[in-house]
């Protein structure tokens, strides 16, 4: 496998409207892009800030993977998601590296995309998010 560029950096939030607003005004960034994605439990918000993206998640409910997250955690970093060429290939290097997949074919995620988790364990403790555009030319975070 080999990562093509950090796609997004994933940053779990308690308030949405205030996390976006709080990017506007200490970095400058632009929101690119807002989705509310109820089959994942999360809304979500694409902040650019320069040439980069940070993903703010929002949680719907405390049953949900984001949700979870928070209440064990608080906010802050949950993931850092990599573009990939290939992402089915991907994971198979990936799982032939001894990785343990959480998803073991991709899925579509937020924005379009096509994606598939890394468990934390598997990569000192960071969840990772592999990433391809799907199609359409799908780019969000």
């Amino acid at each position: 496998m080999r990562a093509l560029e950090v796609h997004h950096i994933g940053h779990a939030v308690l308030d949405l409207d205030a996390a976006v607003a709080r990017y506007e005004q200490l970095f400058g960034a632009r929101c690119e892009h807002r989705e509310v994605v109820p089959e994942q439990g999360v809304e979500a918000a694409s902040m650019l800030v320069g040439d980069d993206r940070i993903e703010l998640l929002a949680a719907l409910g405390d049953d949900t993977p984001v949700g979870r997250f928070l209440v064990k955690r608080g906010p802050g970093m949950h993931h850092i998601a990599y573009r990939v060429e290939g992402i089915q290939r991907a994971l198979d290097d990936a799982a032939a590296a001894g990785c343990e997949l959480i998803d073991e074919t991709p899925r579509l995620g937020l924005f379009g995309l096509q994606v598939a988790f890394i468990h934390p364990e598997s990569v000192d403790g960071v969840l990772v998010e592999l990433v391809e555009p799907s199609r359409n030319g799908a780019e969000h975070g």
